[in-house]
């Protein structure tokens, strides 16, 4: 643990990245927990008294989280750890998305999450210490329609952070890409279809004991994420009627919806 004592986790306010803080403040680690939610953050603070910083920022704005990050690594002394986890969603076929949320989807999932990290990583280098972590999604392996954007967005971030731990190799910054199956937690509370879902702290253990440990990738619940690369693989036709029976499902419950 020696070598992880300062934590900045964009996503703190719920679902994993709460966990995720949780985690490392329970180990001491100072925690510097970031979302849009101030009284999330508060209460998770006063939880961990002296450990946990909240750290009010949308990271849909690129440049800004470029200069906090900065700024926070600068205050602390130099940043251990870094997880880009805040994501968002939007569950409507292509034929009735508006443009709007989808570019909200992109800016978060894909602007923000690599202005994160790469805002910290040349820094990181230089010191020739420090880890790196993405958290992606299962959903990046396989169109199944309705979170188109989604899991685009979730698809660049695995390729990034990937190809940033080939960057990284021998300047001494581990990085880790975490893809989960699904979790529980605000965005997954609407979904009516929600296998082998586990709890978001279930997650944040695996997840967390990984990036201490440097490990390359973690997915979990492993069963998921297998299924899920597994029919990344199938011919094209075959993904696409599994597709178009996932797709209708999804879209009546988008229909459902108030305002759907």
């Amino acid at each position: 643990m020696a070598s992880i004592r300062n934590v900045l986790i964009t996503g703190a306010s719920s679902g994993i990245g709460r966990e995720m803080a949780v985690w490392w403040a329970r180990k001491g680690c100072r925690v510097y927990a970031a979302a849009r939610r101030r009284d999330r953050l508060d209460a998770l603070a006063a939880e961990f008294p002296g450990l946990v910083e909240p750290v009010i920022l949308d990271v849909s704005d690129a440049a800004a989280v470029v200069d906090r990050v900065r700024a926070m690594d600068g205050a602390c002394g130099g940043l251990d750890a870094v997880v880009a986890n805040a994501g968002v969603s939007v569950h409507a076929p292509a034929d009735l998305a508006e443009w709007e949320p989808v570019a909200q989807v992109l800016r978060v999932n894909v602007l923000g999450a690599a202005a994160t990290l790469s805002a910290i990583a040349p820094r990181m280098a230089a010191r020739r210490r420090g880890h790196l972590a993405g958290v992606s999604s299962a959903a990046c392996h396989v169109p199944l329609g309705v979170n188109g954007a989604y899991a685009a967005s979730k698809a660049f971030l695995s390729m990034f952070v990937r190809s940033m731990r080939v960057d990284m190799r021998g300047t001494g910054v581990k990085v880790t890409l975490v893809e989960p199956g699904f979790v529980r937690s605000e965005m997954t509370a609407a979904a009516k279809h929600t296998p082998l879902i586990v709890d978001a702290d279930r997650a944040a253990d695996r997840f967390c004991s990984a990036i201490e440990r440097g490990d390359r990738l973690v997915r979990f619940p492993k069963i998921h994420s297998a299924a899920t690369i597994a029919a990344g693989h199938l011919p094209a036709w075959a993904l696409e009627r599994i597709g178009r029976r996932t797709m209708e499902s999804r879209r009546r419950e988008f229909m459902d919806r108030p305002g759907g």
